[in-house]
């Protein structure tokens, strides 16, 4: 999901559907910007606070960079995932026709062997991490693989994408401890419907094309005002589930005002998000939150490290 277009001179000059020849810097920059390498940012911060949650703020380092490493990957394999199956969708949207592969910038082949490639790599950091986190990884495949799909037979696909991205912070939990436990998902459901929620108001000018398409989202099926809405109830949810962690890890006073904030930046983000233009969107869907789990996590660092 990107508003962004290619920013490659020289590839840009390439026939439309017929990737140009290039270096192999050149392929790996488009590559990561394909899928969106930056935006990592907006679930590393929630996977590094169920580490320190869990950990009391005294993480096993070795077991932290697995985890990381497995929080990465998964999310950068959905999104080279997606932008193969989408790809034929994409190239009919006028808002993401500049994709790279409709613009013929990269191959579906290219996408597809990088997705394997970060698939391994989480596969091996799961094992390395212990056993439940392996027995779990077909379902983490099929949120992460399905939630493509899931807009061509559900508006719930908003909520399939926010539990997907969640597994990052599910899997940081139990990678570092073994087991499942209830408070997990005090931070996992947060983290969906803060997703959920700022996908709906990605949705919005897509209105008028997923209805042409037949395909299914909130906005598209119950009108962009019912769909503010929604995305406003999801995030009532995030600010529910942040008021909730102190009740179930130690945290000093200093989490507040992050937390706080972190809810002054959501209203905020809706508020922008009532522009209607693209830039509105864009900000609103992005902007804002590439900063939200920055300052959570800033937030839970001080009150567990602060006394």
């Amino acid at each position: 999901m990107a508003f962004d277009k290619a920013r490659s001179g020289a590839a840009a000059e390439s026939a439309p559907g017929k990737p140009a020849r290039r270096n192999a810097a050149a392929t790996l920059g488009l590559i990561l910007d394909a899928v969106i390498f930056r935006h990592t940012l907006f679930s590393l911060p929630f996977a590094v606070m169920a580490v320190l949650l869990e950990s009391g703020g005294r993480p096993p380092l070795f077991r932290v960079a697995l985890i990381l490493i497995a929080a990465v990957s998964g999310r950068n394999a959905a999104n080279a995932l997606n932008r193969v199956i989408d790809a034929g969708i994409d190239a009919k949207n006028p808002r993401t026709m500049e994709r790279h592969i409709p613009r013929g910038l990269l191959s579906k082949k290219s996408l597809l062997l990088t997705a394997l490639g970060f698939i391994i790599v989480l596969v091996i950091a799961a094992a390395l991490l212990n056993p439940l986190c392996v027995l779990l990884l077909p379902l983490a495949g099929v949120l992460i693989g399905g939630y493509s799909y899931s807009k061509r037979f559900t508006w719930l696909c908003h909520y399939w994408l926010g539990t997907a991205c969640a597994c990052s912070v599910m899997g940081s939990f139990i990678g570092l401890s073994g087991h499942f436990a209830l408070r997990y998902f005090v931070l996992s459901a947060s983290h969906a419907l803060w997703v959920a929620g700022f996908d709906i108001l990605y949705a919005l000018p897509d209105i008028e094309f997923d209805r042409k398409e037949g395909l299914y989202s909130i906005p598209a099926c119950f009108g962009a005002p019912l769909a503010r809405v929604f995305a406003f109830a999801s995030h009532l949810g995030t600010i529910a589930g942040l008021c909730l962690v102190p009740f179930f890890w130690k945290l000093g006073v200093y989490y507040w005002p992050a937390a706080v904030c972190a809810a002054l930046l959501l209203v905020t983000e809706h508020l922008i998000a009532l522009g209607k233009t693209e830039r509105h969107i864009r900000l609103a869907s992005y902007s804002i939150n590439e900063i939200l789990p920055l300052i959570l996590l800033a937030g839970i660092a001080a009150g567990i490290y602060i006394e």
